[in-house]
């Protein structure tokens, strides 16, 4: 019976991550589903699921065409004289799952068809890992250490003197048999940062924050996937750059100008006072809607991103979201001075339907 139902279950889980997987594009573009996310697991809202199955009718009980009646006679709703009546059958009903968020990172790499990172770099993070460092008299049938029974049974009957060299015939008995033991060693892990930066200036409202927190999302979903032990740090800048948690992060809204650079160099500082580049991945993702100070401090940010950031990180992301009051000239200075240069990605987010776009844009290179 447990059998059974562990059968059922990961039948169950099997057509749950079709539905899932089926209609990804559409949770990436949803804010809703952010809201839903607990420690390690996410609700996802599936239609009610029908397993098929046969149903059967009494003999000679009759059915469609059959019995009496003349061409044209009505089926099933009488002569139309009734009136109607509250119904009392079950409509259609939404079904909420929980699916892991490792398994939402599986299905997101598969769909976006993402490479593994390449992580660089160690850190003082241990991982546990199973290894094989002697031999022991029992364990499962699996592990049994050939070479090493033989050796117990040749032993055993030449001591019993029951060894013929002229028919050298070992026959190992339960008491021969040896498997090979392990124990747990403790290995260093890759650890990975990542550092998301954001404009808050009047221009970017409430619908670019909003994209911003989606696309974060599922960027952490699959970088956190990729790494056992990540950390999360926040900029926001206007005219200048601060450090913030979360909450804040999603929900400053300021009215001064936009001074890019002031984001960089702070992201610059971090970096140096508690990443060191060749113990740590450093991811750095930055979203505004273009608008910067002048052609003055885009050259500022150019020399910080050449000199500073993008020689210790794995990734620069700039992401920029289209809004009615930005100018979007920031992402075609970076582009005619890079282009397509190593380590740095460009993506344009005009609306929630590209995020799905710009999270291949950022995440298909594996770095």
């Amino acid at each position: 019976m447990v059998k059974r139902i562990e059968k059922d279950r990961a039948r169950f889980r099997q057509i749950i991550r079709g539905k899932v997987k089926k209609n990804l594009k559409k949770y990436i573009t949803r804010g809703e589903l952010i809201g839903k996310k607990g420690k390690e697991f996410v609700s996802i809202p599936i239609p009610q699921i029908q397993i098929p199955h046969f149903r059967f009718d009494h003999k000679k009980s009759g059915g469609v065409g059959q019995g009496e009646g003349d061409v044209g006679t009505p089926i099933g709703r009488g002569d139309g004289q009734e009136e109607g009546h509250a119904g009392d059958t079950p409509g259609d009903h939404l079904l909420e799952v929980d699916v892991s968020l490792e398994e939402l990172a599986q299905m997101l790499g598969e769909e976006l068809e993402l490479p593994n990172v390449e992580p660089k770099g160690k850190k003082n993070i241990t991982s546990h890992k199973d290894k094989y460092t002697g031999i022991s008299q029992v364990g499962p049938e699996s592990l049994r250490h050939f070479k090493r029974t033989y050796k117990e049974a040749l032993k055993r009957q030449i001591i019993s003197k029951t060894y013929n060299p002229d028919n050298p015939t070992i026959v190992p008995v339960r008491e021969d048999r040896r498997y090979r033991s392990w124990k747990v060693t403790m290995e260093p892990e890759s650890n990975a940062v990542i550092m998301y930066m954001m404009d808050v200036s009047g221009s970017m409202g409430d619908e670019q924050k909003e994209i911003v927190r989606i696309e974060s999302f599922w960027i952490d979903t699959w970088l956190r996937y990729q790494y056992k032990n990540i950390e999360t740090r926040y900029i926001i800048h206007d005219a200048v750059a601060r450090e913030v948690d979360q909450e804040t992060f999603y929900h400053t809204r300021e009215s001064g100008g936009t001074i890019i650079s002031s984001a960089y160099k702070l992201a610059d500082k971090l970096i140096s006072e508690f990443y060191d580049p060749g113990e740590w991945n450093i991811y750095l993702f930055h979203f505004s809607d273009g608008d910067n100070w002048g052609e003055i401090d885009t050259d500022e940010c150019i020399y910080v991103l050449e000199n500073n950031l993008m020689p210790s990180v794995n990734l620069f992301c700039y992401g920029q979201v289209e809004s009615p009051y930005g100018s979007g000239q920031f992402i075609r200075d970076l582009d005619d001075y890079f282009g397509d240069g190593e380590g740095l990605v460009l993506s344009e987010i005009p609306d929630k339907d590209a995020i799905y776009y710009s999270i291949k844009d950022f995440l298909g290179k594996g770095k």
